[in-house]
């Protein structure tokens, strides 16, 4: 998994076992390896290549991602313990109104480099269905991790998942990590640990409400954001505003949190009142304690109990969600949810690439 934070290449290694259609899990071993500065330029960047250069980008990223999968490999002992590899990818272009998805990270090439089955593209079955593509870890959330009202991960982007008990709803509620690592990055500094730098911020109301009445936060879901929505649309606001990197990121910061609360108080619209409800944070972003803070402060009324999982389960789950879709697939079974996605249908997404002979 390649999240839109650029913060590295997540690897999850993952046993399954299904029992009576009752799923369970174990997390073995997992690692983030970060990206050099060199291969943080070219995926930024890979929006501005032309045709040709972008698959000679996508081929080398998937032979990359290959030799990493050897390295989780050999560093971890899993010589043939590993049955299939899932590849997210990492999102340059996400235009569901055009149909097109495209994630880097040529499947062929892993399973090349790898010798193992490999399973790819992951949202290209929904898109073309009619659907956002996005998001995808609702399925592993209801079968893996059930039990929570609202799921919310805070990743490059946020998105909030709610259980309604009739269906299923999710969606993308802003960019978050994203943005705050390309302010703190303006300081010297990968991201802003623990969110120190917000703390230390002034709020800019004026900010506030001009990020507040950006088009996509009146629009219905079912709805996704593309990283150029955090990059061509709220970091040039955010610029033109002409705040301190501190009161910046003090100003997004609350933009956030407040966004998640307007998003939890429509969807609970959907179902009679209950006393209280429940959330599972995960994510980046749950480190951030002032983010965090400010959430749980903001949600009070709301009635809203928080849980932080343990830490290779905030890190982690999306990665685990990706290797479960593709076992999904593997097995011919749904792994994308019409109810969230807006697709015609549920479906069953993903590319299969065969790494050993026959």
């Amino acid at each position: 998994m390649s999240g839109s934070s650029l913060d590295g290449l997540d690897i999850a290694f993952v046993h399954f076992q299904e029992n009576a259609g009752k799923w369970n899990f174990e997390l073995i071993k997992a690692s983030c390896y970060p990206y050099d500065a060199e291969w943080t330029n070219k995926l930024q960047s890979a929006h501005t290549l032309n045709a040709f250069q972008y698959q000679c980008l996508h081929t080398e990223y998937g032979h990359h991602i290959g030799r990493q999968v050897n390295n989780f490999i050999e560093e971890n002992d899993l010589h043939y313990q590993v049955q299939l590899i899932v590849s997210h990818g990492h999102t340059t272009f996400h235009s569901p109104e055009n149909k097109l998805t495209a994630q880097l990270g040529d499947g062929a090439s892993i399973a090349a480099e790898t010798g193992i089955n490999t399973i790819t593209d992951l949202r290209a079955m929904d898109i073309a269905l009619g659907g956002q593509g996005a998001p995808l870890v609702p399925i592993g959330e209801i079968l893996l991790f059930g039990g929570y009202d609202f799921y919310l991960n805070l990743g490059g982007i946020a998105n909030l998942s709610f259980d309604n008990k009739q269906t299923y709803v999710a969606f993308d509620v802003c960019p978050a990590n994203r943005v705050l690592n390309i302010l703190a990055s303006q300081t010297g500094k990968d991201y802003d640990d623990g969110g120190a730098l917000a703390a230390a911020g002034k709020m800019d109301e004026e900010l506030l409400s001009a990020l507040g009445r950006l088009e996509y936060y009146s629009t219905a879901h079912p709805k996704s954001l593309p990283n150029s929505f955090g990059t061509e649309i709220i970091l040039p606001l955010i610029k033109n505003s002409g705040c301190s990197i501190p009161d910046a990121l003090r100003t997004y910061t609350e933009h956030i949190a407040l966004q998640i609360k307007k998003a939890m108080e429509e969807l609970l619209s959907y179902r009679p009142p209950s006393p209280h409800y429940s959330l599972l944070i995960t994510g980046g972003g749950a480190h951030n304690h002032f983010l965090t803070g400010r959430l749980q402060q903001t949600l009070q009324s709301l009635h809203i109990t928080i849980t932080f999982p343990e830490k290779d389960i905030i890190d982690f789950k999306e990665a685990i969600i990706m290797a479960f879709i593709g076992v999904l697939r593997w097995r011919e079974e749904n792994n994308v949810l019409a109810s969230v996605t807006g697709a015609r249908r549920n479906s069953i997404g993903g590319a299969v690439w065969i790494g050993l002979e026959a």
